[in-house]
């Protein structure tokens, strides 16, 4: 019996055996869940389908929510269902573990819901919040930044360094010796 672990998902597969661990799907992520998770993750499947037009995508070990770009995510466990939720802001509340800035315009906030009485206000008013927020950063446009042309540098014919340079360092201006013998300034 040949055959070796998947690196990935650490399951044995035989020689010859088709497999794709990263092709997977919301049944196989939640198969396992226990009676009262299970309840919990359709009651929130079902308040994010209410919200409007999205897609929904199974990705490794997490089933996203999605506008144009992602705005909540859930990675079943077996204890629990761990929610991670895109908003504006940052939220304090005991339901939120742990928040974490994740781009320049949104913070993530990391739930666990363990029932389905958990699924209610202000958990789906989060929700609600973080797909109307993906509408709005979705449609507004980034702002046009200019890139500056750099000039090219001139130098001095004299010293051969460049004028900028040149007044930075503080350099004196050259004396020469004139016609009659006398130091005289020479003028730029």
């Amino acid at each position: 019996m040949a055959g070796h672990v998947c690196y990935h998902c650490k399951q044995w597969i035989e020689e010859g055996e088709p497999h794709d661990c990263w092709t997977t799907t919301e049944t196989a992520l939640t198969a396992d869940l226990s009676e009262d998770l299970r309840d919990a993750w359709e009651r929130l499947r079902e308040t994010a389908v209410e919200f409007g037009d999205q897609r929904i995508y199974a990705s490794h070990n997490s089933i996203m929510f999605s506008r144009r770009s992602c705005y909540f995510f859930v990675r079943p466990k077996k204890s629990f269902l761990e929610v991670c939720v895109f908003l504006g802001r940052t939220v304090k509340a005991p339901q939120v573990r742990r928040v974490d800035r994740s781009s320049k315009s949104k913070v993530v906030h990391f739930l666990r819901i363990m029932h389905r009485d958990e699924v209610e206000p202000p958990i789906t008013d989060w929700l609600s919040e973080a797909y109307q927020l993906s509408d709005v950063l979705s449609q507004t446009p980034k702002p046009h930044v200019r890139k500056r042309s750099r000039k090219p540098k001139v130098l001095s014919r004299k010293t051969g360094r460049t004028k900028k340079v040149a007044a930075a360092k503080g350099t004196p201006k050259r004396r020469t010796t004139g016609v009659t013998g006398r130091r005289t300034r020479k003028r730029r």
